[in-house]
């Protein structure tokens, strides 16, 4: 489920994902280099739904933690904490983390 975000002061994708039943939330940029991690619109997992996909340079990351599994990537994805209660899931901001001004 990708949504926006102001991250450090800009514009930013985030995206979602439920793996192993447990919400989890990253900054959609690649540690590598920072691209969006999509190989198709809001999509983020490999074949196997294993791993978190780089479509640009095969970087993978481990789903729960965002940490680099594989790949040209260096340390973690921008992991964002999220609240799932009751099936309803929220984001958390934080210091460098903030909503879009509507």
């Amino acid at each position: 489920m990708p949504f926006d975000v102001l991250y450090a002061g800009q514009t930013s994708r985030a995206f979602a994902v439920r793996f192993n039943g447990t919400v989890h939330a990253y900054l959609n940029r690649c540690t590598h280099v920072a691209m969006e991690l999509d190989w198709q619109p809001d999509r983020v997992f490999d074949a196997s739904g294993q791993w978190l996909l780089c479509a640009s340079h095969g970087a993978a990351y481990q789903p729960d933690t965002g940490q680099c599994a594989g790949g040209p990537c260096q340390g973690g994805l921008v992991k964002i904490n999220v609240v799932d209660k009751d099936g309803v899931v929220c984001w958390q901001t934080a210091y460098n983390l903030k909503p879009l001004a509507f």
